[in-house]
């Protein structure tokens, strides 16, 4: 036993888990492309677990996935034919075609190891649903005597689902007793095998609606978002030029921000099981102060965790490319390339479910809370997005001359317009219980949006603004030593401070904290461009009635946006008091909690946007507003009652331990400053004693929240809040205090200092 193992163990197990070899049982498969049948081979043994290091990512990726490229290389000429005027035209597939597709599907599903299929969803809980069925089904046999078990899987199967699903959130749009509910397969994603316990299952991406049609899930506003983008966006740039465009789309790379803890440490802390975070804690001695965990060495433990999460996402067809320490302690990251939007909001989805169960294997618990420790860095999800034609150009890249590039200016300037003009609505998708936690506390952006492009780009506006003809941006870097190779620097800066900013070719959006789902905001962020660029090809046509010359109008166009952006504009330091002042003279939307953000819900005038570009209707709207509400109380009940128990359970008798031994130490004290001293140090203990037991007392009787009653309403739940907060501070504060003064003997809960660090150590 080292000596890590031994100052732990009187509060609980050290893991040897992460000293196991690791076990990746089963198959892996490939697909023929040309023979008839599904073959399988044998590629991955408990043996050779590790093998995968040494293959070419190229070999395996994307084995558990079955395209739309998959399924029409195994139609005939007809069904082909069928499945691609349903994509493109929006035609009904026929029955026909629709049993050959799910034929395809099952074989292929069967070939991997595959014994059950199920529709996965994205309920507006945000989090994953999935509900399995076994292929098997009953016939009568040749014989005509009993039955006989096969495998089969039909079109009806595949296309539509009719989970009850009655006790996930619809925020009032069905009662209880309503529980139809219905799921759609979306050929937008690719279908994937799940391999868990020993199992696999095909999923089969959908979208989940309700019996009246109303979308009960996150994905599908984003879909119906990407329909009205591409619309709008077309209409636009045919006006200003781009006449053969077909189609646009956003596309999307998520930063994915995450804790990995100790699992042994992580089941003995009741919070950090249950609510994700700590409700209590003092901050270590050495947390982030020294800046050595950022961008260093991976430590072997966690590198391992590492390869086999990318080993798994890559059979799923997950581009992951970016791996690395972040700042606070036990903090890390993932990235992956940009990819379409609804597919990487799905992988997104897949990835965080995977990393917690891979965590799993290796002793480790992967914790996606905002702010799961005072103290040090929070976590959040920066979604890097952009958008692309049908020829695979990225109308977002300035190009080598961009003060000449008008499409890309135009296009820069009807999405900043949009931010400033919907970016309240956009906030109210963003904000949670842990981000309100994380957001302005000088790890993350202020609530207060801004939006960041950088004094070139600007220069570059001001100037067709003013006339001024071209601003020049000088591209060449020179660092001082003569035989590097050329070095470039992009049209604008990181600015860290800024919710939104430009980097060279897409916006980074930061404001989103690493637990959401990110089909919800993006579904916002598509719908208020989309809109953004239906009144800026009116503004167009205008221009066009006045000005003979098209690059003149469209100049104007760009002055005009570019104006009406000003006020979420900026390029300094968004935490500056003078930023913040004049932000405050402008009226920016700046909410300090949930509760103030979602309340832009309440006003039908700033969403009306959403139902003109089709994403939501006023009812869809409000009932997202009823479950963030729902969702916020409950957690927040969830937290009083978990800081309570830990106060009961374990922090409350720690110190009555400390108590009954420092006494009599107080009685053989033979000097009277000895005696003085520790009389001051028992008063404190009996002090900090004394606070516990009346402020858990008294937190006792607001364990009900107004949710238990039929129906939210605000008020009541901000009355809740206010009521209970101060008590909820009060007991943290002599939680943390007694912390601080009881021995590491009697202290049963693992402290700031082993939770950030052990881990790291083996």
């Amino acid at each position: 036993m080292n000596l890590l193992d031994q100052s732990l163990k009187p509060r609980f197990a050290s893991s040897k888990k992460a000293d196991r070899p690791i076990s990746m049982s089963g198959v892996s498969s490939y697909f023929t492309p040309n023979q008839g049948n599904f073959s399988v081979q044998n590629s991955i043994s408990g043996e050779a677990s590790q093998s995968f290091l040494k293959k070419p990512v190229s070999e395996y990726f994307g084995e558990l996935t079955l395209t739309l490229e998959q399924i029409y290389s195994r139609l005939n000429g007809e069904e082909y034919y069928d499945l691609q005027r349903s994509l493109e035209k929006g035609k009904k597939i026929q029955t026909t075609t629709a049993e050959a597709i799910a034929t395809v599907v099952k074989d292929w599903a069967m070939s991997k190891g595959a014994t059950h299929y199920c529709h996965w969803f994205q309920p507006m809980n945000g989090l994953t649903a999935e509900k399995h069925d076994a292929f098997i089904s009953m016939q009568p046999s040749r014989q005509g005597i009993g039955t006989a078990v096969i495998e089969r899987f039909s079109g009806r199967q595949l296309i539509q689902g009719e989970p009850d699903a009655s006790s996930l959130p619809s925020g009032g749009m069905r009662s209880t007793f309503e529980a139809r509910g219905y799921t759609c397969w979306d050929h937008t994603s690719p279908l994937f095998i799940i391999e868990n316990a020993g199992t696999r299952t095909l999923c089969v991406p959908s979208v989940y609606f309700g019996y009246h049609g109303n979308a009960l899930d996150n994905k599908t506003p984003l879909l119906r978002s990407s329909i009205a983008l591409s619309k709008h966006a077309c209409a636009f740039l045919k006006l200003i030029g781009d006449v053969d465009v077909k189609n646009i789309g956003a596309t999307l790379g998520v930063e994915q921000e995450y804790f990995l803890l100790d699992q042994d440490m992580v089941r003995s802390r009741p919070d950090l099981m249950l609510a994700k975070r700590t409700l209590m804690g003092v901050v270590s001695s050495r947390g982030q102060k020294l800046a050595d965990h950022y961008f260093g060495s991976i430590p072997s433990r966690v590198l391992k965790f590492m390869d086999e999460m990318e080993y798994e996402l890559y059979r799923l067809g997950v581009p992951v490319k970016t791996r690395h320490n972040e700042v606070a302690p036990s903090q890390y990251e993932t990235a992956p390339i940009h990819e379409n939007i609804t597919v990487a909001s799905d992988h997104n989805s897949i990835t965080m479910e995977l990393m917690k169960r891979v965590a799993s294997k290796h002793g480790l618990a992967c914790l996606f809370y905002e702010k799961p420790f005072n103290g040090v860095n929070g976590s959040g999800k920066h979604c890097n997005y952009s958008l692309c034609n049908d020829k695979g150009e990225n109308l977002l890249d300035p190009g080598k001359t961009p003060h000449q590039n008008l499409r890309f200016l135009a296009v820069l300037v009807v999405v900043t317009r949009a931010l400033q003009e919907y970016s309240d609505v956009f906030q109210a998708f963003t904000m949670s219980r842990g981000n309100e936690l994380r957001l302005g506390k000088s790890d993350a952006p202020p609530s207060m949006f801004t939006c960041y492009l950088g004094e070139e780009l600007e220069a570059i506006i001001d100037n067709l603004r003013n006339n001024k003809g071209n601003a020049q941006f000088k591209k060449d870097l020179n660092i001082g030593i003569s035989n590097f190779a050329a070095l470039t620097r992009d049209y604008s800066d990181t600015n860290r401070t800024a919710p939104c900013a430009f980097t060279g070719d897409k916006f980074e959006f930061r404001t989103l904290g690493s637990s959401a789902t990110v089909a919800q905001p993006m579904s916002i962020l598509n719908a208020l461009i989309a809109k953004s660029f239906e009144s800026a090809t009116i503004e167009l046509k205008k221009l066009f009635e006045t000005n003979k010359n098209r690059d003149d109008a469209v100049i104007q166009l760009i002055t005009n946006l570019y104006g009406q952006s000003k006020p979420i504009l900026y390029s300094g330091n968004s935490y500056s008091k003078d930023w913040i002042e004049k932000a405050e003279e402008s009226k920016l939307f700046a909410p300090t909690n949930t509760l103030e953000a979602i309340s832009i819900l309440l006003d039908t005038r700033k969403t009306q946007f959403l139902v003109d570009m089709g994403v939501l209707s006023q009812d869809e709207i409000m009932s997202r507003y009823r479950v963030r509400l729902e969702k916020y109380i409950k957690k927040i009940e969830i937290e009083i009652s978990i800081l309570n128990e830990m106060a009961v359970e374990f922090i409350i008798p720690a110190v009555e331990k400390q108590l009954t031994s420092s006494i009599p130490v107080l009685d053989r004290c033979t000097t009277d400053s000895l005696k003085a001293s520790q009389k001051k140090r028992v008063g404190e203990i009996e002090e900090i004693l004394n606070g516990l037991i009346e402020n858990s007392s008294a937190l006792r009787s607001f364990i009900k929240s107004p949710v238990s009653k039929d129906g939210v309403d605000l008020k009541e739940v901000v009355e809740y809040i206010n009521s209970t907060g101060s008590l909820v501070l009060n007991l943290r504060d002599f939680a943390e205090r007694a912390e601080s003064v009881v021995s590491d003997e009697y202290w049963q809960l693992p402290k700031y200092r082993e939770l950030l660090f052990s881990h790291r150590m083996r």
